[in-house]
């Protein structure tokens, strides 16, 4: 598939102890490069509190939403603050690969 990115709403959420974000959003930043989306497409959402977690319905750090969607998440996903871990070629990773990321933003 190539062209640019329609616009869409992408959210990355994570708590300040997970140690994956931040490899999350460089590889995050690289699907939109890729994607051809503008680079303020992305925002950064801390999730603070327990309580925060609930509310939101935060499936643990990193949880990368695509138009408030998040496409990793299954139904028996956990909601709270924990480190999250993500199904890839190479086995469990603490964050999505690059390839993932950019089909989660093409669906």
């Amino acid at each position: 598939m190539s062209g640019r990115m329609g616009p869409v709403e992408v959210t990355l959420q994570y708590f300040d102890g997970c140690p994956n974000w931040q490899e999350t959003e460089t590889r995050l930043r690289e699907a939109l490069r890729l994607a051809g989306a503008p680079p303020t497409v992305l925002s950064l959402q801390i999730v603070s509190t327990p309580e925060e977690a609930d509310r939101l319905g935060f499936r643990g750090s990193p949880t990368v939403l695509v138009g408030g969607v998040d496409p990793f998440a299954s139904a028996s996903s956990p909601v709270g603050l924990a480190c999250r871990m993500f199904r890839t070629p190479a086995g469990l990773a603490g964050a999505p690969t690059v390839e993932q990321l950019l089909a989660a933003l093409r669906c």
